[in-house]
């Protein structure tokens, strides 16, 4: 039987990996199973992308942000024209604050001060207009939780890659926990243990696409249909069937950004 109610809670169709059919797949996402996406802005030019799609499909929602990989050396540069568009949220669709956060892998990255500057005003933004945030958190943990908990948002973790002892915090926040490919991956440790210890009221179903293809099609361009190969995983470590995992991943999204199905 065909899997139903997968609610993509993080996806990126404005990426170039999807210029040449993007249209052609965004209109079979519906008779797939997919009811609802969050399309998540990294850039300025992204998050009128994301704008854009959400305007033009029923069943996308923006969320807009700069990522912290794209924030440059101020938020001066890109903080008012994300302003602009947090001014027209409900004429831009627009659900949530995303995708925001730190990432401190790549030592090319901003530096960790002006990553935290960045993160704090549109956590801030994202308080002035009433907004969920997504948060992107890689190899950074303990400042991101510790902004998250001066600042206290709505949102979830995305792709959440932390201990069980991490996310007890998070969950703590009242925030949820963004759960996809990765959790089929070989060495999927730490996603495989937060996948089995959260709340099942706390869970959100994701992609990350063009990102993040699970197993067994790492490597392919990854879209919302390989959602169910990730709720199959969690479900698995839950002893719990994969339309259980993602009856309630739609019902946690639709509450977090408030969107009905």
């Amino acid at each position: 039987m065909p899997y139903q109610h997968i609610f993509d809670s993080h996806a990126h169709y404005d990426d170039t990996a999807f210029n040449t059919d993007r249209d052609i797949l965004l209109h079979t996402l519906p008779q797939q199973g997919i009811c609802h996406i969050i399309n998540c802005g990294a850039t300025l030019e992204g998050c009128g992308n994301a704008v854009r799609l959400a305007k033009h499909y029923p069943y996308i929602h923006a969320a807009v942000g700069i990522h912290p990989e794209e924030i440059g050396s101020s938020a001066d540069a890109w903080l008012p024209q994300l302003e602009a568009l947090l001014q027209h949220k409900e004429e831009n669709r627009i659900a949530a604050m995303g995708e925001i956060g730190l990432d401190y892998h790549f030592e090319g990255n901003p530096p960790h001060d002006v990553q935290k500057a960045a993160f704090a005003a549109q956590l801030q933004l994202a308080a002035r207009y009433d907004l969920p945030v997504i948060v992107h958190d890689r190899d950074a943990h303990a400042d991101t939780l510790e902004l998250l908990q001066k600042y206290r948002p709505r949102g979830v973790v995305h792709c959440f890659s932390g201990s069980v002892e991490t996310m007890q915090e998070i969950l703590r926040l009242g925030m949820y926990i963004g759960l996809g490919g990765a959790v089929t991956f070989k060495n999927a440790k730490k996603p495989l243990r937060a996948a089995a210890a959260v709340p099942l009221d706390r869970l959100l179903n994701e992609t990350d696409c063009p990102y993040m293809a699970p197993v067994p099609l790492r490597g392919a361009r990854c879209d919302s249909t390989m959602i169910p190969y990730s709720a199959e995983v969690i479900a698995a470590v839950r002893g719990i069937s994969a339309q259980e995992v993602l009856d309630a991943g739609c019902h946690n999204a639709e509450k977090l950004f408030g969107i009905s199905v």
